[in-house]
């Protein structure tokens, strides 16, 4: 017998400006009564929860909402989500937002039908029933967690970002309207795009692709080097944020089946532990983790190199797949991604803590190269780039 695999996405997934009108219709198609409105206190602020909000009541559907949501979601948060979706009698849940927004709302779900707390169900497919009626609207190019059957949530306790990976957390309906994406920051855009090549860079390299998820990552890889740029210049180009919709969704199909690797077990670290973005932890660890994982992959990263638009004619295999790295390094600069977690607050006396929670962690496993705790540390030492210390020389 042949490997087996298999594919997942939502059943119905709506792209295009305007998408977002669809919401109550398809709320009341699924005989919702009430839904639990899940997201964060800057687009509520801005309105947007409300809009929403207005659309779903005009279709017939109440609505309460949770504007609560942190950057980097907890299991604290989700179970103030949960009170209130059971205070208000809610029987579906709509997210609005990034993967923030998504995966907090997939943490309520979970929880609202299966019991119990949210650690519990850190792993692989560790619910047994479904959530209720859950649709996901997306502001953000990056995460594709309205799409995906991955959900991560910090435990607070630990400092560590949970990996919860569930066929049953899949939104029945993903909502991809690229006008709630042209008011995203700079900064933002560029970390969500380069959070989707990440996507998919790892499932192209994963002992867990197929032919179809490197479908999905090769066009991701072009879209993205192409458009990304461009969103991040001027986020009223259209035709950039709408190619970019596409390209983190396709990343989302590329690595919700083809899985991960070292890049997000490790970012996964850095998130939960100094409450970094996820998108710019991805970023910076990319080129360290492909350098890592090149000798295994030496045939795959050549191909990275010509997808991210680098001349590899004439080149041995592992030339091109040195200019894959190039390639990445300096999109990052150009997109202004920081040079290091230094940066960012990183402590040296944290490597040997962060390093053993990446190898816990479920991304780890599909990852193509498999590394002692020695090289996951200095991976992450790599990465971190502190500062020289100047040697004082003392005349004996």
């Amino acid at each position: 017998m042949g490997v087996q695999s298999e594919f997942n996405m939502p059943s119905i997934n709506l792209f295009g400006a305007g998408t977002i009108q669809e919401v109550g219709s398809r709320l009341k198609g699924y005989n919702v009564k009430k839904a639990l409105l899940v997201t964060d206190e800057g687009l509520h602020k801005l309105g947007l929860s409300e809009t929403l909000a207005t659309i779903i009541r005009d279709a017939g559907v109440d609505v309460a909402i949770f504007p609560k949501v942190v950057p980097n979601p907890t299991d604290i948060n989700v179970a103030e989500g949960l009170e209130v979706y059971q205070n208000e009698r809610c029987d579906a849940i709509v997210s609005l937002g990034g993967g923030s927004a998504h995966d907090a709302a997939k943490g309520i779900g979970i929880v609202a039908t299966n019991g119990g707390e949210i650690s519990d169900y850190e792993g692989v497919n560790l619910s047994s029933n479904p959530l209720p009626t859950f649709i996901a609207v997306n502001t953000t190019a990056g995460t594709a967690s309205e799409m995906t059957k991955f959900t991560i949530i910090t435990d607070t306790t630990r400092k560590v970002k949970m990996a919860i990976v569930d066929k049953h957390v899949t939104a029945l309906a993903s909502i991809n309207d690229p006008e709630l994406m042209v008011g995203m920051p700079p900064q933002l855009t560029a970390a969500t795009g380069l959070d989707a090549l990440t996507h998919a860079i790892e499932s192209f390299v994963s002992t867990a692709a197929t032919p179809i998820t490197d479908a999905c990552a090769v066009k991701t890889m072009q879209l993205v080097v192409e458009y990304l740029p461009r969103a991040v210049a001027n986020g009223e180009d259209m035709e950039a944020r709408e190619q970019m919709v596409y390209a983190q969704f396709l990343a989302g199909m590329a690595f919700n089946n083809g899985l991960l690797g070292y890049v997000h077990a490790i970012a996964h670290q850095f998130g939960g532990f100094y409450d970094l973005p996820h998108g710019v932890c991805n970023a910076i660890l990319l080129p360290h983790v492909c350098r890592f994982n090149l000798v295994a992959k030496v045939d795959r990263f050549a191909e990275i190199a010509k997808h991210l638009g680098e001349n590899v004619e004439g080149l041995s295999q592992r030339d091109a797949a040195d200019l894959a790295i190039a390639a990445i390094e300096r999109l990052s600069k150009d997109l202004g991604i920081p040079a290091g977690f230094a940066e960012l607050g990183a402590k040296d006396e944290d490597i040997e803590t962060l390093a053993k929670n990446a190898m816990l962690d479920v991304c780890a496993a599909s990852n193509p190269r498999k590394p002692t705790l020695d090289q996951v540390q200095e991976i992450i030492r790599n990465a971190c780039k502190f500062p020289v210390k100047e040697q004082v020389l003392v005349n004996s």
